[in-house]
């Protein structure tokens, strides 16, 4: 029996932090960040699409997507964010049903999927739990100020193309508060960790 935590967020809330928290823990991680980043590379389908789309100004000198670039497109245009998710979520999705059925073959026990998008995309039902890593919105807008390198209001725009942290930790099993420290993230994620990993040895135990 594999059991898969879907974890998600906002941009700037930490959902890195908790992955490498849980990774150092024993979990298994699919990070949709690196299918998505493999998806697009030169010469596959994604990214002819992209390039289709988009024009060449989203490339880099090496011929890769300029990441950055394409975000300061989708992000202030939502019919464009939009088909970006639809030349790309299909692909990704395609990836992580092959990782995780991979995951599964190889006995993992505890899965992490972790995708920022995993409620708007619509892949709530491929995790048996949701962790939401939460901020609060200054401490999100700063750190996302300082991370970047931009100003408040692009930072503002950025985290308005997103859904609201606010409603999405209303779809969360677990609410992961990282608006605290690192010690203070760490303990939260380790009780939630003992807590599945409890309640998986007394599931076990009872099959035998």
């Amino acid at each position: 029996m594999m059991f898969v935590i879907g974890l998600t967020g906002g941009i700037s809330s930490g959902k890195s932090t908790v992955e490498g928290i849980l990774s150092k823990l024993g979990a298994y991680i699919i990070d949709t960040d690196r299918i998505a980043r493999e998806v697009v590379q030169p010469q596959k389908t994604a990214w002819r699409e992209i390039v289709q789309c988009f024009g060449e100004r989203v490339l880099a000198l090496d011929g890769t997507i300029d990441r950055k670039a394409l975000g300061e497109i989708v992000f202030k245009d939502s019919n464009f964010r939009q088909r970006l998710e639809e030349i790309t979520h299909p692909r990704i999705l395609e990836c992580v049903r092959q990782e995780m059925a991979e995951a599964e073959q190889k006995g993992i026990r505890i899965l992490v999927l972790d995708v920022p998008l995993l409620i708007e995309a619509g892949w709530r039902h491929m995790a048996d739990e949701v962790w939401v890593v939460y901020v609060d919105s200054a401490t999100q807008r700063s750190r996302l100020m300082k991370r970047d390198g931009i100003p408040c209001e692009q930072a503002q725009q950025r985290i308005r193309a997103q859904m609201n942290l606010e409603d999405k930790v209303r779809h969360g099993d677990v609410v992961i508060d990282n608006s605290g420290n690192l010690a203070q993230t760490t303990e939260q994620v380790v009780t939630a960790w003992r807590r599945i990993n409890n309640n998986l040895l007394i599931i076990n135990s009872e099959d035998k």
